[in-house]
């Protein structure tokens, strides 16, 4: 089996001219079959108060009404979308611009509503890692955006980490997979004052040790569920680190 990396980056990256900049000299220095899922949270809060649609956020989560689907739409699937496709073809990176609603390749079900109605957001159904398989053997390295569909016609706003570690799963039957978390910091932190208290491999039972302890809390424990959740369905290794470190994936906190 032949090895790809899956890096996933965050909003606040490739939407400043130069963390862009660096992040992708550093991924395409990356050897061997690759692709990328991006954010662009901050871009579609910019845009949407120009265009006097208000945000609403509920615990980290956008609110996608009508107004809100056609700004994600717009600036996820677009403008971000890309201006890295365009930076990386620069780079001499075939790069191919794309949401889960190209070739199918993600689909998902509209969130049901409970207490909040998120809108048009959507929870991933399944990931066509075939068709992606055939088109990264091609050649092409894939430009993810954060949106899916529904199957019926409409465009869903969906988490971009769920997306790549769904993203990640439907391929580990076609490679031995590297998923990569750029994060802020340089890893998953054993004192989370002290920036150099990186914690280099974690394994399950060291991540439930962690977590009684409770030096793993918060909002890094559903990123890192979710991490060994790939691991479970086949993903090889996961890879928790800041952005600026890609160019060198030894570094950062490495889940197995």
């Amino acid at each position: 089996m032949e090895n790809i990396t899956l890096v996933k980056v965050g909003g606040k990256i490739v939407e400043e001219e130069a963390s862009l900049k660096q992040l992708l000299a550093d991924f395409s220095t990356i050897k061997g079959k690759k692709l990328l899922v991006h954010g662009g949270g901050r871009s579609a809060t910019r845009i949407a108060e120009r265009l006097g649609i208000a945000t609403q956020m509920v615990e980290g989560r956008r609110i996608t009404d009508t107004p809100m689907l056609e700004v994600v739409t717009m600036v996820y699937g677009g403008l971000v979308n890309k201006k890295i496709v365009a930076r990386l073809q620069a780079l001499g990176i075939n790069a191919l611009g794309m949401t889960g609603a190209d070739m199918n390749i993600m689909l998902s079900d509209r969130r049901p509503v409970t207490t909040i109605d998120y809108g048009w957001v959507g929870d991933v159904r399944r990931a066509d890692g075939d068709a992606l398989a055939r088109l990264i053997d091609s050649g092409v390295v894939p430009v993810i955006a954060p949106l899916t569909h529904d199957g019926n016609g409409n465009i869903l706003n969906t988490n971009a980490d769920t997306m790549a570690g769904e993203t990640a799963k439907a391929l580990a039957k076609h490679y031995r997979v590297t998923l990569v978390f750029c994060f802020e910091k340089d890893g998953v932190l054993r004192d989370e004052n002290d920036d150099a208290s990186v914690i280099p491999s974690i394994t399950p039972e060291e991540y439930a040790q962690l977590r009684a302890e409770g030096i793993v809390q918060g909002g890094m424990i559903p990123k890192l569920d979710n991490s060994f959740a790939t691991l479970q369905a086949g993903v090889d290794e996961v890879i928790i680190t800041k952005a600026s470190n890609l160019h060198n994936l030894s570094l950062g906190t490495h889940l197995r």
